[in-house]
């Protein structure tokens, strides 16, 4: 009997594969990722600095650690590039040394000079969804059935576990499993809306139905509305909810920093491509200096740090193609050997997301 049910699911996946591969005018949400990064000197300069023979997605800037969120991103870009044997490998180095918890979720990060390489079992709901979206954009790509079961599995812990659908603020995604419910800390619920990667939840509804992914993109896009903290008018990487409306979260640091900068590449990515979603973020990238662009401390709305390297300058350059039709700089098209792993990663992503969303703005 076990077997005859795991038959007619893998069936039931491959048909609903199919009839997705079928579409003839695709919308939003079916926009699919397979051969969206046709740059393949691009993809092999990202593949010999940052992914190794076992297909670990190295973090060059952070002490050479792995992460679920690199490899949810490498393996989104293997499908974009149409590399199997490397969505392959990444995969297979991800569910061997990730996939050590009791359930279906990923320990967050991985340390090559520890033993064990896991210190904290944690996970990061961000790279769960990265990893569960990967795999589902697999199935479609090589008509796999047996990615698209992957997949589902771990979006139904995350819609069962990580996903609090039913507040006063609509459908909220944790963080984690610990450390981030109400229960947990004095100003929880906290939240990272950089964890809302919204072309996730346009996509997941091709594995797990059943969960209302479309409303974390609802009140992640509320919330974006309202966490415009300070002079600049710009989220911080962590809010807290504890009395209803968003606020910077204690114990993190008010600002808009490394986390935050990834929001507008998932709004233009999801095609929420409206001025106000990108405004904040493009009037404080306007402020560019020879430093490079600004981590901003919301409360005096003043630089606190800057971030030079090249890749980083794809995000804005998404932002002005998605809200002004602004062409893509050519220069953001080629690898930009210099740079670590965190903006090489961003720059390629930021380059899928204007072809599958914003192609006009790759014609020059």
């Amino acid at each position: 009997m076990i077997a005859v049910c795991r038959i007619l699911i893998v069936a039931l996946l491959m048909l609903t594969s199919f009839q997705v591969g079928r579409a003839a005018e695709p919308v939003r949400g079916d926009v699919a990722l397979h051969g969206m990064l046709p740059e393949r000197e691009a993809w092999r300069a990202y593949k010999a600095r940052f992914v190794t023979e076992q297909g670990r997605v190295v973090d060059t800037a952070n002490g050479l650690v792995s992460h679920s969120e690199g490899q949810g991103y490498g393996m989104l870009l293997a499908v974009a590039a149409g590399d199997l044997a490397t969505f392959e490998r990444i995969w297979g180095w991800t569910r061997a040394n990730l996939f050590v918890r009791n359930d279906e979720l990923a320990a967050w990060r991985w340390e090559p000079d520890k033993r064990p390489a896991i210190a904290d079992v944690n996970n990061a709901s961000d790279g769960d969804l990265l990893i569960a979206w990967a795999l589902a954009e697999a199935a479609v790509a090589w008509s796999d059935a047996s990615y698209q079961i992957e997949a589902r599995r771990i979006a139904v812990d995350i819609g069962r576990k990580l996903v609090l659908f039913k507040t006063p603020q609509g459908a909220l995604l944790l963080p984690g499993m610990s450390g981030f419910a109400a229960e947990d800390r004095a100003d929880g619920p906290t939240l990272n809306l950089s964890y809302y990667v919204f072309p996730a939840f346009a996509r997941l509804p091709l594995v797990a139905p059943e969960f209302d992914w479309a409303a974390l993109s609802r009140t992640g896009l509320s919330l974006l509305d309202k966490a415009r903290f300070g002079p600049a008018k710009l989220p911080s990487d962590w809010i807290s909810l504890k009395s209803g409306e968003p606020q910077p979260a204690a114990g993190f640091p008010a600002q808009f920093s490394y986390n935050a900068i990834r929001i507008p590449l998932y709004l233009a990515w999801a095609g929420f491509d409206q001025p106000r979603h990108h405004a904040g973020f493009l009037q404080a990238w306007g402020k560019r200096s020879a430093r490079g662009f600004p981590l901003v401390a919301l409360a005096q709305g003043q630089a606190t740090g800057w971030v030079d390297e090249r890749g980083y300058e794809a995000l804005p350059a998404l932002s002005a193609c998605a809200t002004q039709g602004t062409t893509f700089p050519r220069q953001l098209r080629a690898p930009q050997i210099a740079d670590n792993y965190y903006p090489a990663t961003l720059q390629l992503l930021a380059l899928i997301a204007a072809r599958m969303r914003y192609p006009s703005c790759l014609k020059d």
